[in-house]
């Protein structure tokens, strides 16, 4: 989780950009939109320089988990997750989504952080093209991170003898990562903005966090869960992003038609996962929109 953040770092505008910034937007204002993301970016990069404990924890702690897990239920029948499968091989799906979700969830922390020191008023009243360079840069920043951490997980599921899926393969698993973290992103810089504080914004992240995994199929499939709670499973985003990314691993040949869950309402297939995914992420990015322009007006 995020510690204090270091709003001291300063972002680098030549004066020709500050001067050029105070203009009306022309053509050049998709320019000026992109340079101030990057500057904006940067500086969280450079706090990440800085205090890298959270991009460490954010990889040791799944891979903790993948380990301890794994070897908890090493003598579980093999064929207990269906299709053969170990229980390492059935939870490592289930851990590189987890990962993804829990850092989008700490998206809003930064800019928490800067709403209480008072920076982010420094940037509200700077001639910014467009503000939404704020709300991009964090999107950017956790996106990164995310492929950051989702790679150390397949490299070391690899070697713990999971395999690989193909290479496109690995390019779906990094579109599904992409899709979650943009909607739970979206979701966090909401409750950054509606919320007063960074102690209630923890407290809702500590609230949301572990129910959504357990309600999950991260760690046991539908069949394993009582109705009630499959039917909870079967309207949580995080079943979308786990069952595609469990075929990939345990299917060479697949397509969209491809069936990933069977759901208490009917079979889900690999493009309607996809589908519901895009469905998410577009309805948080539409809801928190009124709330950013107020917020940032």
């Amino acid at each position: 989780m995020s510690g204090t953040i270091d709003t001291s770092t300063s972002i680098n505008l030549q004066p020709s950009d500050r001067l050029r910034s105070r203009e009306p937007l022309q053509s050049d204002g998709l320019a000026d939109f992109i340079q101030e993301t990057l500057a904006l970016t940067k500086r969280l990069f450079i706090q990440l320089q800085r205090r890298p404990s959270t991009l460490i924890a954010g990889i040791v702690q799944p891979l903790m988990w993948l380990v301890l897990f794994g070897a908890l239920f090493q003598n579980a029948p093999k064929g207990m997750m269906g299709n053969d499968l170990s229980y390492g091989q059935f939870l490592g799906a289930g851990l590189i989504v987890f990962t993804a979700f829990v850092g989008a969830l700490n998206a809003g922390l930064p800019v928490m952080f800067d709403r209480e020191f008072g920076f982010l008023n420094r940037l509200l009243v700077a001639p910014l093209a467009s503000r939404y360079s704020i709300v991009a840069a964090s999107a950017i920043y956790i996106v990164a991170l995310s492929f950051l951490q989702t790679a150390a997980i397949i490299g070391v599921n690899a070697l713990m003898g999971a395999g690989l899926p193909s290479i496109a393969g690995l390019g779906v698993i990094a579109l599904i990562i992409l899709l979650l973290v943009l909607g739970v992103t979206a979701l966090s810089l909401g409750f950054t903005f509606a919320l007063p504080g960074h102690i209630e914004l923890i407290a809702v992240i500590f609230v949301i966090n572990l129910p959504l995994l357990f309600a999950s199929t991260a760690l046991a499939p539908l069949t394993f869960m009582p109705p009630w709670l499959q039917m909870v499973a079967s309207l949580n985003p995080l079943t979308y992003a786990i069952e595609p990314i469990r075929y990939l691993y345990n299917h060479p040949q697949w397509d969209l038609s491809s069936i990933v869950l069977v759901a208490p309402w009917g079979s889900v297939s690999f493009g309607t996962s996809l589908l519901i995914l895009v469905g998410f992420a577009a309805f948080t990015l539409t809801a928190i929109q009124p709330l950013l322009k107020r917020r940032l007006a």
